[in-house]
């Protein structure tokens, strides 16, 4: 039943021009593809007055849209009968069985000169066949439709394409901002599956032997097997993907180029070359389940760039971790000639003082001398244990602890005194000390380092941290000693509870 209570019958010529109108304006108010081909179907129906519309288009859509039906229920009146007699169409749809034939009408709806689909009205119940207004008005609803689902069409690959650049750039920063290399391949494979609503996305690299083995695999629901399948060597899709070719199958299971244990899972795929700087990294393979759409132009160009982009991603990243690596190798190189410097002066120093002792002819002083070389070595060992720490730790790391702090204001004060000072430590001062004590021991630390800067005659500075003494008061507290060469009096102690 209509608004103006007819139902089954065309409005007259005056309301025709009103409703076209507004069907018109319908069509085109909305860029979502199903609501315009709904809006398209209803006013059909409506200016006609048939009892049924269809939609079929020639193709499934990218949203998998089969037919877009609407129908006008007849009601009861002279012109029509419940039982099918004369005057009467059959209330049924277009593709209706045996029985009278009921007035039809069919007009085709281009999208660019190409025909997206047939609009079909069947039936008008005590109004006779569909006539030439009948035919002309459905046709300007079509080609009015064919506008609409033309800009519904780019608004689509619009997003598509929003989508996929945005899903690009989350891959690429999560690539660069220090995540593990162990994730580098299923972060792309999860994202690119996500982008292209694919079953599974899989990451396959060149092996040893010649073919390509999946080894990242993002596939919810899907039985385990994926990672490790392989494709063998002579496959025909082989020479494509190892030549950096993109690959795109209509269905898995019956392509003869197809030949991992796998394939029976899938339907339509995409297998693109993860390729940056002439370096093929591996392929991106992307398929669909059996049945599900076959992907589509746009689909297939888009998702080629993600994982071009993907690639260069992974080429930075991978050469990122490399300089990192290198960084904590130049240090250790660093530690390690200043190691060498220190500790060899320090224990050829102790041993001369040893030799001294053993020719001297009394033996008065000898209990002070063995005393100062044990010291010495004591301190040596020290410096040996801050080093090893050091070399444990790479560079990015070091200033997260009250250990690290202080080896950094020992290396920024060399520049200003011309050696690097020795520094040892003594207890867990990492976790013992708080962090506002830290930051009260670094203050009084660089007002040392400073005053001993500023005494030329100072050839040699040890900076000692110790976190299990004890306070007069009975308190556990952390000390700071600096000390120097330059003369008596130089040494200073700061200390405080923690």
């Amino acid at each position: 039943m209509r608004p103006d209570g007819t139902a089954g019958r065309p409005p007259g010529p005056a309301r025709r021009l009103t409703r076209l109108l507004e069907a018109v304006l319908g069509i085109g108010a909305d860029l979502d593809l199903r609501s315009t081909l709904r809006h398209l179907v209803d006013g059909a129906v409506d200016l006609t007055g048939a009892a049924h519309g269809v939609l079929t288009p020639a193709a499934p859509g990218p949203d998998s849209l089969t037919e877009v039906r609407a129908s006008s229920a007849p009601a009861s009146g002279p012109d029509t009968a419940p039982d099918g007699g004369p005057g009467t169409a059959p209330a049924a749809g277009p593709d209706a069985g045996p029985g009278p034939v009921a007035p039809r009408l069919r007009v085709p709806v281009l999208v660019g000169g190409e025909e997206f689909g047939e609009l079909r009205l069947t039936g008008r119940p005590g109004s006779g066949p569909f006539g030439a207004e009948d035919e002309q008005l459905v046709r300007v609803l079509a080609a009015q439709a064919g506008i609409a689902i033309g800009n519904a069409r780019l608004y689509e690959t619009a997003r598509q394409r929003e989508r996929w650049i945005e899903g690009a750039a989350a891959v690429t920063t999560a690539l660069l901002t220090g995540r593990p290399a162990g994730d580098a391949l299923p972060t792309v494979a999860e994202r690119a599956r996500l982008l292209a609503d694919a079953a599974a996305g899989v990451i396959l690299e060149p092996t040893a032997e010649g073919g390509m083995a999946i080894t990242a695999a993002s596939a919810p629901g899907e039985p385990d097997g994926l990672v490790g399948a392989t494709i063998e060597p002579g496959s025909p899709v082989l020479e494509q993907l190892l030549g950096g070719e993109p690959v795109f199958v209509e269905d898995s299971a019956t392509d003869p180029r197809m030949t991992t244990e796998v394939r029976h899972r899938f339907g339509p795929s995409m297998m693109l070359p993860l390729e940056a700087g002439g370096r093929l990294i591996g392929t991106l393979a992307l398929p669909r389940r059996r049945g599900d759409r076959p992907y589509t132009g746009v689909e297939r160009l888009l998702a080629a760039q993600f994982a071009s982009q993907a690639a260069l991603a992974l080429v930075l990243a991978d050469a990122h971790r490399h300089r990192r690596r290198l960084a904590v190798y130049e240090d250790r190189d660093r530690i390690a000639r200043d190691l060498h410097d220190l500790v060899v002066q320090r224990l050829f120093a102790t041993g001369l003082m040893l030799e001294s002792t053993r020719r001297r002819p009394g033996a008065d002083d000898v209990r002070d001398i063995l005393g100062q070389a044990v010291d010495e070595l004591r301190s040596t060992v020290q410096d040996v244990r801050s080093a090893i720490l050091t070399l444990q730790q790479p560079p990015a790391e070091r200033s997260a602890g009250l250990r690290g702090r202080v080896l950094r204001e020992t290396e920024a004060a060399a520049g200003r005194l011309g050696f690097r000072p020795s520094a040892h430590f003594t207890g867990a001062v990492d976790s013992r000390v708080p962090d506002g004590v830290a930051d009260r021991l670094l203050a009084a630390l660089r007002r040392a380092l400073a005053g001993t800067a500023r005494r030329p005659a100072a050839s040699r500075v040890e900076v000692g941290v110790d976190a299990t003494v004890t306070l007069p008061d009975g308190r556990p507290g952390v000390r700071l000693t600096v000390s120097d060469d330059s003369g008596p009096g130089t040494t200073v102690t700061w200390q405080s509870p923690v």
